[in-house]
């Protein structure tokens, strides 16, 4: 991968890193850059350039004023468009393709995706295939949505990683397509996902917060320090990939806010 020409594999490679770290430590003294760098064979410096080029295709930085570089490429917005119509086929193509990488170069892949507190070792065969993917899935969504969401809760504004989820507005099990679209996930603290899932919190299509009537009706203080006061407060929006509306509204129409 020496020349000068971008290769589809490198942009790929390129808009998967860009997806999971925050907008504002794309910059080639990011050590992911760095790392990404040496593996294709370019520098820290071109990587983070190309990332920036992939930020002007992206509505959620050009709507706040800021454009990236604004020099994507047709390559560049030929990847962004194939992600976004398969995110599970290239979350997975491109973790495969940086295990081949690193296998060719005899070192150890250092991976975002790992977890090494999941053993897959007990597990064989089409089984461990399996777990895998999942596990990469996993992992490639939730680092996407927390880093869009600068490692906040979107709600109370919560920063403590270990009790933040990845929340899915349409569920996992409902919409195979959009598992791992970043416009199907929220940032949310573990008790705000919990009453999102059950739909006893849901948004309007501007994002504001629609508490159910079930709970406004509950005679309890920390329901009414805590949930109460977010009826009509707009969420802190994402610095990239924004909810999508229409995943919004089909979460609404089957909570239980107007209950």
């Amino acid at each position: 991968m020496s020349s000068n020409r971008w290769t589809k594999e490198q942009v790929k490679l390129a808009f998967h890193l860009y997806c999971q770290i925050p907008f504002g430590k794309i910059d080639g003294r990011n050590k992911e850059i760095i790392d990404l760098a040496k593996i294709i064979g370019r520098t820290a410096d071109a990587v983070a350039m190309k990332m920036l080029n992939i930020a002007s295709l992206d509505p959620a930085i050009t709507s706040t004023g800021r454009s990236g570089l604004g020099n994507a490429s047709a390559l560049d917005q030929e990847v962004w468009g194939e992600f976004h119509a398969d995110w599970e086929g290239l979350a997975l193509e491109c973790s495969l393709l940086m295990r081949h990488l690193h296998e060719g170069r005899d070192e150890p892949a250092n991976m975002a995706d790992s977890d090494e507190t999941f053993d897959l070792t007990d597990f064989t065969g089409k089984t461990r295939q399996v777990l895998t993917e999942q596990r990469i899935k996993q992992n490639f969504f939730r680092r996407v949505v927390l880093s869009s969401y600068r490692g906040r809760c979107c709600m109370s504004g919560l920063a403590e990683p270990r009790l933040l989820i990845a929340s899915h507005i349409v569920p996992w099990s409902k919409d195979k397509t959009n598992r791992l679209n970043p416009s199907n996930g929220l940032c949310l603290s573990a008790l705000h996902d919990k009453a999102f899932d059950q739909g006893l919190i849901s948004l309007t299509d501007d994002f504001k917060v629609i508490v159910s009537g079930s709970l406004k009706r509950r005679n309890d203080v920390f329901i009414k320090e805590v949930f109460i006061p977010l009826e009509g407060r707009q969420i802190c929006l994402p610095e990239r990939f924004l909810p999508s509306v229409e995943f919004v509204s089909r979460h609404r129409s089957v909570s239980t806010v107007n209950n």
